[in-house]
């Protein structure tokens, strides 16, 4: 099923996020941590794609064994940075002829040591180039973008911005899904903006909650320059290094429960490929599977 499909039919989707193992070790974690998430019954899962396309193997076997083996729907991320079109039209076709339709279509990020993007006339300048080639080599896939509530780390023009989220859908994409953010005003007001830009597809809010002091500063470079609001940082502060995962849960569970009260297309729960976190927010919401929120 197309997640634009389960978009239309659940009044709200809940999906969680997983990377590419990088040892025997994560690959055996990751699926313990997927076998205790299953009983929640996420609406879909998605699966990265490195920096340059520097996981595309392991991204590719994941995705195809998570949907041979599972009944979750299955979004691959697919970047486009520094990759011809002949690569991309491979990998499209290679995900089509095992039965898997979803992509989540990024520009992406430069590979450690890389300074220059590919110009070499056969590749992607922007993302929207990433989702028309898609459309027009394979019409039947359905497709997400990112969108950045506190901005894109590359686009200080804010104006700019949207206009370029809206070439997105208008090359085809069929529902955005946003990068992390801790304060749900920043969430609410992308979405006015989005509206009054004419972007009238879903938009599912990204959620990643803290785990550790250590791990809120890698937060911030991963989203380079996430903004942590005050209160959450005095309460961080407050905790013995032991606790602030529980601070984490705390904040993010009530970002979703506003989040849901204020009707929200769907959250997408970047689980950091552990499944304890996720399970402490259901359980602080009362939900015990989510297709209870449908």
């Amino acid at each position: 099923m197309l997640v634009k499909d389960i978009l239309d039919k659940q009044k709200l989707t809940v999906s969680f996020e997983f990377f590419p193992p990088k040892n025997e070790s994560g690959w055996d974690e990751l699926f313990e941590s997927i076998s205790k998430l299953m009983p929640l019954k996420p609406s879909y899962v998605s699966v990265t794609y490195g920096a340059g396309g520097s996981t595309r193997d392991k991204t590719h076997d994941l995705v195809t064994k998570l949907h041979n083996e599972t009944d979750l729907c299955i979004v691959a991320h697919l970047t486009c940075v520094n990759s011809t079109r002949d690569e991309v039209k491979k990998i499209i076709e290679r995900y089509n002829s095992q039965g898997i339709f979803n992509i989540l279509a990024l520009r992406g990020d430069l590979p450690r040591g890389v300074s220059e993007y590919n110009k070499d006339g056969n590749g992607f300048d922007h993302a929207a180039d990433l989702i028309s080639f898609i459309k027009d080599i394979s019409p039947g896939t359905g497709i997400g973008v990112a969108g950045f509530p506190e901005g894109h780390p590359q686009m200080p023009n804010r104006l700019k911005e949207i206009e370029y989220l809206k070439e997105k859908i208008d090359a085809g994409a069929d529902y955005i899904v946003t990068q992390m953010f801790f304060d749900n005003r920043d969430f609410y007001d992308f979405k006015e903006r989005c509206h009054l830009a004419g972007i009238n597809v879903p938009v599912i809010a990204g959620i990643m909650p803290i785990t550790s002091r250590s791990g809120m500063n890698r937060m911030a470079e991963l989203a380079a320059g996430a903004r942590f609001p005050a209160p959450l940082l005095k309460a961080a502060g407050r905790a013995e290094d032991e606790f602030v995962r529980r601070v984490g849960v705390q904040w993010a569970t009530e970002q979703i429960r506003d989040l849901i009260d204020n009707d929200v297309d769907g959250i997408h729960l970047y689980t950091l490929n552990r499944s304890r976190s996720t399970i402490r927010i259901c359980e602080s919401l009362g939900i015990t599977s989510y297709d209870k929120l449908y």
